[in-house]
């Protein structure tokens, strides 16, 4: 409990506010393990599954559950590990 009446509206803000941030970064890490489950499986619709992770990191970001810089690594991270795969993918089918 504050010493003032604006001590207790900050209390009660930033438990409204922590709330909120830890709501969007759950779902923030529950789309990344599908997605990441996604390409473990194998079969991977890039365009899709791209757009997919992009969203959420960007939807994330503009939220301020994480930082911009973060979400941008994490998408160049995203893009990286679906080249991958395609590439992965793709070699043995072709011999």
């Amino acid at each position: 409990m504050g010493h003032s009446l604006s001590a207790d509206k900050r209390e009660r803000q930033n438990v409204k506010r922590a709330l909120k941030n830890r709501e969007n970064r759950t779902v923030l890490r529950k789309e990344t393990k599908r997605i990441a489950a996604t390409i473990a499986a194998g079969n991977v619709d890039v365009k899709k599954t791209l757009s997919e992770g992009f969203r959420a990191l960007d939807i994330a970001a503009r939220k301020n559950a994480i930082p911009k810089k973060r979400a941008d690594r994490k998408k160049s991270r995203l893009a990286l590990a679906l080249n991958r795969a395609t590439k992965a993918g793709a070699a043995p089918a072709a011999k």
